[in-house]
Order: structure tokens, then C-alpha cells, then sequence
């Protein structure tokens, strides 16, 4: 079952705004696959800077002449070493200009990528690099390909290409050779240009956040390009701007977000956790492709700050923040933009802007004293943040708002290229996931009937366009299950649209906790809720089968330090021998129990459309926070929730005895 739109039909459903805002963008509509696109580029901004890794050693900075001429380098290496047209290789590594330069040489030579990172477990990459049935392999490094050498032997892999300048091993039965051996290979030789169809397979993206065996999805040439032409109706890069990145580059949202922004000849500079905030004030980004995650750390760190000022300021910027709160409710109002409005009249519009008036002076003088400060914190020059990847919690969308950074917040999944929704500068609809793209329908259907559902109503959110992928790698029943025979996707989500078409997610049907009273819980939006609370880094309801709701909850040390040092109290965590004559207590104690019982309370019935069964029962405090690295978190920092079930299934069952 394959998806075969034209390369055209992504204009099916533009608009007049939209259509004027594509104009102004380098045009690809006559271009059939995303390695056609890098020549183009390197003939109108060969000096522009392309790709910049200011923490590779040494430092590594890139042109688009360059970039064009190590792809078609690799690509002429790769040929040279007997790779054929539609042959798979595994790239298994991770952010890096050769990432890149690897990437789009595989595709260039006409093979395919099956892309995963080097971090992930041994036996999920040999998985991987069995049934895509590659035959090449490009990893990270020698400490990468050490890792796999034993489970490659009975693999049909003939050639592994390392990443890193490492001495190639001698003892290896197989033929490996480093990233400066290949491209001097394809120095040494011409290229033999492949003609792409842009309905052949292009890559392979293995599916790791749920339960079962990964599934490969096969995004042709056509679901990316689509992106490209696409991804201009949201934002309108200029050459030369400057776009950071942070996430998984082999991830369907970073990887589609790059082949956008690159085309449009911006300078991509590459960062991590451990210094984005840092290169947010160097190189003071236009662009960013995030995940709710990185706002919400950004967040919580100006929140320290705030709370590290003198009693007095503190109340000043608090009395700031809740008046600029009004004013951007206000706002959104009186412009037809609240999603708790949606069917105001012209008089409460009207009343609505008068209150905006009214309040815009305090709203202004909080940007003098605060909010550019805030700003400057993220390099001051920001134009859009593109955020996905999971639901941005309404404070941390609130607040940005106030501060000045627009951030847009898309949809999509893997198995949709992946971006089907985004909201738009000139209406960025907090709350929603926005409007479809161009190309790209929408539809909300029950979930047990399949019929549609009218505006307004909640049901499961079904998609189609031309970047829903091909399938599912030699998985015929996992597609027909995704895909039925009119090319809609079932994205497993729960949701609604307004009479706009701006889609509102609800949850994961998936993710939905069912009480025992039969109540349907989605659980995202009160765990959004109690993120508010400055104690709460991360939480995870649970209590499937149970009476009430039960969470698992991450403490903010630092904010609960704090809190014990105002109380006369000593934290007892890994501290055991402490000499302090201060009384020394425990996450169990009554006074740290009943302050988290009393922010869960207050944070859930605080949010809107409070129900009796959104109350949080039992909880537990947990000192290890949900990462990529303990295996709790997905690449885009979504909790695992299966996984984190299954670590803490003791704890969970305790809590409900």
C-alpha cells in the first residue's frame, strides 16, 4: 500500500497568504528527490557557511560549495566500492556534518538509509541493520563498529565505513575504510548520476517509542520533498540566517526541519543539552527545531533566577507576569485567537481589545524590566521556534507569548514525513497544533465507527497527503492496520478541530488511563498542569484499572532545597552522614508529602475543565529523573511510558495496595 501523490498536489489546499509567502522561497517544484537540491544551492550560495560544529575537535565549518562537493565525494566512493542503485545501508550515528554528508551521499548513489543512532542498544541496531537487509555500513566510529562486529557475521554486510578518521581495524573479515579514505576515493573517480523517481524509497526510520519490535517506515523521495515545498508555508527562512540545532538529526522531525532550512541556504550550527544555552546567547539563533522539553528547562531556568531576586523584585515580576497574562488573553480575544472563546462575538472582541488597551502599559513596562532580559537568554534575534514532538504545556506557551518568542508548535509523526499541522505566524493559535499544510487533510473520526465526526467533537485524527510514508518496511498487516484503502492514516491520537481546521490534541488513544468507574483519563494535560508547580520536574500519571489516579513524580532539587532551607529543614537524599544540627528529613516525610499533595491539588483544580476524577490519589517521589540515557525517554524527551511502567511496576502496585 503506497502513497503516490503528485509532486504538485501539495498546492491542493494552499492559501492565498500562504501561496504569497512560498513566492518569496527558493522553488522546488520541479525537483524529484532531496540530493538534486545541494548543487542548486552550492551554485547560487557555494560561500555561504552551511553546516558549523563549533564543539567538534577541531572545530568543523562547512560552505554549500564544499557540502555539495563531499556528497557527490561520498556518494562517487560508495559506487567505487560496489554499492549498487537501491541497495541498503544502516547509518548508525549521530549529529555531525558528516552525518549529513553520509546521509545525502547514500542518497545520492541511489541506495537507501536505514538511520538510527549510535547511543541505541546493540541488539536494537543489529535489528535494524538485519531487516532492512543492508548490505553496508556506516557507524560513528571504531567503539560503534566494535559494538555490532560479532552480530554482523551472519549478516550480509560486505563493507562498513567509519565516520571518524580511526585507522580502519586489519584483523576486521570485512572491508572497512574511514570518512577520508572514502572521499578521496571519490576523488580519484566520476560519479555515475542516478535519476531518482520520486516515488522510490528514500530512507528507512525505525520506530522506537512503543512496544514490539521497531517497525521500519519508508518515506520515499516524494514524502520529503514534500516537506521542502511545503515547510514554506509556516516560516520564511532568508539565506545566511542562522538556525540551531539540537535534536536527533536522524529523527524524521530534525531531518525533515534540516532539509528544509538548508535548502533555503541558512547555516546550520550544531549544539547539545550541555551547551544550548550557551549557543543560544553566541550565536543568536533565527531558527529552532525543539521539543516541549528544552522550553520547559529554559523555562524553569529563568524561573530560578526570578526566584533567586530580593522578596520585593519578586513580587514586582510576579505582579508583571499575571498582568501580562490578562493582556495576552485579552489579546487573544479581541484577534479571534482563544481557544477558550471560540465563538465570541464582535462586542466581547470588541471589549476584549479595550481590556488589551487598558492593560498594555503594564504589559510594556514588564518587557522594559523583564521580559527583554528574558530574551537575551536566547540570543535576542529568534524569529520563530518550530516546537514538536510532543504537547507544549499551556504555561510554558503562556509564557513564552509574554516574553516575546513566537513559538509554533507543529504535528506530525514518523510515519507522516512528519509534519502535517503547524500553526503560522499570522495565526499562531495557542493550545492548537494548528492548521494542516498544504497538501495535507485532516480528519476526525469515532473511534470504534470510523465515522467522521463533525468540528467540535472529539475522536481519533486521521491524515492524508502526500507525505504519509509508503508503509511499513516488509510488514504488510502493520500497514493495512495504519492505512486503509483510501490512503488515511490512523495517527492513533485524540482530538478535535475548530471551525478553522486549527487541530486540538487531546491524548494518545493509546496513552488513555481508564479508572475503574469506566472514566477515560487523558492524562498529558493534567501532567502539564503540575508541571506549574516550580517542586515538579517531571511527572507521570498512572492507574489503569485503579479507583483514582496515581503519579510517579521527579522533585526539582533545587526548588525543594530551597523550600527545606526556609523551613529550618536539612534534605535527607544521598546525604547520610550530614552533621548539621538542623532536623534532617526524607522525601517520605509528612511536611515534604503534604507540600506536594497540596501542589497537586491546587495545580490540577486550577486547570480547566476540572473533573473530580482528574484528582491525583497516591504518589510517589523518585530521585532518578526520566532521561534518553536510563532508557525512560525517547530521543524527542518524551517519557517511555510502557518503559517506565514496567521499572517501577513494584512501586506502582504498592501505591494502589
Amino acid at each position: 500500500m503506497s502513497n503516490t501523490h503528485t509532486a504538485s498536489s501539495f498546492l491542493s489546499n494552499i492559501t492565498k497568504r500562504e501561496s504569497q509567502a512560498l513566492q518569496r522561497l527558493i522553488d522546488y517544484t520541479n525537483v524529484d528527490s532531496i540530493p538534486e537540491i545541494w548543487p542548486l544551492v552550492a551554485k547560487q550560495f557555494g560561500n555561504v557557511t552551511a553546516l558549523h560544529d563549533p564543539h567538534a575537535k577541531p572545530e568543523v565549518v562547512i560552505t554549500y560549495a564544499q557540502l555539495a562537493k563531499q556528497i557527490q565525494q561520498f556518494a562517487t566512493g560508495l559506487q567505487v566500492l560496489g554499492v549498487e542503485v537501491g541497495d541498503r545501508i544502516s547509518l548508525i550515528a549521530d549529529n555531525s556534518p558528516r552525518w549529513f554528508i553520509a546521509d545525502q551521499g547514500i542518497m545520492t548513489a541511489g541506495a537507501i538509509d536505514a538511520v538510527r543512532s549510535a547511543q541505541a542498544e546493540t541488539e536494537e541496531l543489529l535489528f535494524i541493520v538485519a531487516n532492512s537487509g543492508s548490505t553496508a555500513l556506516v557507524v560513528e566510529d571504531l567503539k560503534t563498529f566494535y559494538r555490532l562486529q560479532n552480530g554482523l557475521e551472519d549478516l550480509p554486510i560486505k563493507l562498513v565505513i567509519l565516520l571518524s578518521d580511526e585507522a580502519p581495524p586489519t584483523e576486521s573479515s570485512l572491508k572497512v575504510v574511514n570518512f577520508p579514505q572514502l572521499i578521496e576515493m571519490g576523488t580519484n573517480h566520476t560519479l555515475v548520476k542516478v535519476k531518482h523517481d520520486p516515488n522510490t524509497l528514500a530512507t528507512l526510520i525505525y520506530t522506537s517509542g512503543t512496544t514490539g519490535k521497531p517497525k521500519g517506515v519508508m518515506l520515499s523521495h516524494n514524502n520529503l520533498m514534500h516537506q521542502v515545498r511545503a515547510l514554506g508555508a509556516v516560516v520564511q527562512p532568508e539565506p545566511g540566517e542562522m538556525v540551531l540545532s539540537i535534536l536527533p538529526t536522524w529523527h524524521s522531525y530534525e531531518r525533515s526541519g534540516e532539509y528544509f532550512l538548508l535548502s533555503q541556504a541558512c547555516t546550520q550550527v550544531y549544539t547539545n543539552l550541555r551547551s544550548v544555552k550557551r549557543d543560544l546567547r553566541e550565536f543568536k539563533p533565527h531558527y529552532m527545531i525543539a521539543v516541549p522539553r528544552l522550553w520547559e528547562s529554559i523555562h524553569e531556568g529563568v524561573q530560578k533566577q526570578f526566584r533567586e531576586q530580593p522578596a520585593s523584585k519578586q513580587r514586582l515580576i510576579n505582579f508583571l507576569l499575571s498582568m501580562s497574562e490578562k493582556y495576552i488573553q485579552a489579546r487573544r480575544i479581541a484577534q479571534g485567537l482563544s481557544l477558550d472563546h471560540l465563538n465570541s462575538s464582535a462586542a466581547q472582541r470588541f471589549a476584549a481589545s479595550i481590556q488589551a488597551s487598558a492593560l498594555f502599559p503594564l504589559h510594556a513596562l514588564g518587557e522594559r524590566l523583564v521580559y527583554a532580559k528574558v530574551r537575551e537568554a536566547t540570543g535576542g534575534e529568534i524569529k520563530y521556534v518550530i516546537s514538536g514532538g510532543g504537547a507544549l504545556p499551556k504555561h510554558i506557551d503562556n509564557f513564552f507569548e509574554i516574553v516575546g518568542v513566537e513559538l509554533l508548535q507543529g504535528y506530525g509523526l514518523t510515519e507522516t514525513a512528519p509534519v502535517t499541522n503547524a500553526r503560522r505566524p499570522w495565526r499562531n493559535f495557542r493550545g492548537s497544533s494548528g492548521q494542516p499544510i498544504p497538501g495535507t487533510e485532516v480528519k476526525i473520526v469515532d473511534p470504534e465507527t470510523r465515522v467522521p465526526l463533525p468540528a467540535g467533537q472529539r475522536g481519533l485524527v486521521l491524515l492524508r497527503g502526500p507525505q504519509v510514508m509508503q508503509g511499513y518496511y516488509q510488514n504488510p498487516e502493520a500497514t493495512a492496520k495504519v492505512i486503509d484503502a483510501e490512503g488515511w492514516f490512523d495517527s492513533g491520537d485524540l482530538g478535535w478541530v475548530t471551525p478553522q481546521n486549527d487541530l486540538i490534541l487531546t491524548g494518545r488513544a493509546k496513552d488513555t488511563i481508564v479508572l475503574t468507574n469506566g472514566e477515560n483519563i487523558e492524562p498529558q494535560p493534567i501532567e502539564d498542569a503540575c508541571l506549574r508547580s516550580p517542586y515538579i520536574d517531571q511527572i507521570m500519571l498512572v492507574g489503569q484499572d485503579q479507583r483514582s489516579l496515581g503519579a510517579l513524580i521527579v522533585p526539582n532539587i533545587e526548588a525543594l532545597e530551597k523550600w527545606a532551607e526556609s523551613q529550618n529543614l536539612k534534605l535527607s537524599l544521598q546525604d547520610e552522614d550530614s552533621t548539621s544540627s538542623s532536623q534532617k528529613i526524607d522525601l517520605e516525610s509528612k511536611m515534604i508529602q503534604d507540600l506536594f499533595r497540596q501542589e497537586l491539588n491546587k495545580e490540577v483544580k486550577n486547570r480547566p475543565g476540572y473533573r473530580p476524577d482528574d484528582r491525583i490519589g497516591p504518589f510517589k517521589l523518585i530521585l532518578e529523573p526520566f532521561s534518553i540515557e536510563n532508557g525512560l525517554m525517547t530521543q524527542t524527551l518524551k517519557i517511555r511510558r510502557h518503559v517506565v511502567t514496567e521499572r517501577y511496576h513494584d512501586m506502582i502496585n504498592g501505591m494502589f495496595a
